[in-house]
């Protein structure tokens, strides 16, 4: 277990994927990237969950927040460390503990708490997408102080599943052209983004030839998605608030 300290206040990171050579030469791993989207001093943990190294169930209540990465593996698979990592969040939201998920997060959330996930319809969705806030939502707490919330965010994707449908009790709080379910929200202790809030364009520039080296996508595609990025910039800065305001806010 790694872990980075700071002041009172504990995060762990479920670490969901292996280190790719690009950020760990580059960044040191995705603990770093989190930590520098997410983090503001306090101590954060690496659990590197999709390696079967979970966080002691009997240590749970020492957390104020976790964050469940994103993933290559379906959410909707049976592996061990999968199931294992399911009943992992059933126990964080019957403790109302706050939990952020993200792409692979976001869907296994999903899945744990009773919403179903699949493959996209409409297949893979990578580069830039302008996500849309649902209107007339009551503003959650963590969106209260955000000056004037725009009413669309552009995101870093990169996924071919998605989620059918949220848990009961849950609200779809983003949408997209491309996917339905951008986020979801339950109560104020769990939040869902499919997009990658922490990611910079050189990480996805790096997967994008990666996924195209391993035959997963098409090269007419890369080509696209690379041109999309190139055109315009996502809006990290307020991701970054979006969710540490989510994850900080009592």
């Amino acid at each position: 277990m790694k872990l980075i300290t700071g002041g009172e206040r504990r995060y762990a990171l479920l670490l969901a994927a292996r280190d790719s050579e690009y950020v760990n030469k580059v960044y040191g791993g995705y603990f770093n990237v989190f930590v520098a989207a997410f983090g503001e001093g306090e101590r954060w943990d690496l659990f590197r969950i999709v390696d079967g190294e979970f966080p002691d169930m009997n240590e749970l209540y020492k957390y104020d927040g976790f964050v469940v990465s994103g993933s290559p593996y379906d959410a909707y698979g049976d592996d061990s460390w999968i199931l294992k990592l399911c009943f992992l969040l059933q126990t964080l939201y019957a403790m109302q503990k706050k939990v952020l998920g993200v792409c692979f997060g976001h869907q296994v959330l999903c899945r744990s708490l009773g919403g179903k996930v699949g493959k996209a319809c409409t297949g893979w969705d990578i580069g830039l997408r302008k996500v849309n806030m649902v209107k007339d939502l009551s503003s959650p707490s963590f969106l209260e102080d955000m000056d004037e919330m725009p009413s669309s965010l552009s995101i870093i994707e990169c996924h071919q599943d998605e989620v059918w449908e949220v848990p009961v009790g849950a609200q779809v709080i983003a949408f997209s052209d491309k996917t339905g379910v951008e986020m979801f929200l339950i109560g104020q202790h769990i939040l869902g983004i499919q997009g990658h809030p922490e990611y910079t364009k050189d990480i996805i520039y790096n997967l994008i030839d990666r996924l195209l080296n391993n035959n997963s996508i098409e090269r007419d595609f890369a080509e696209k998605a690379k041109v999309g990025l190139e055109m315009a910039e996502p809006d990290r800065k307020l991701w970054e608030k979006i969710c540490r305001n989510f994850l900080k806010r009592r």
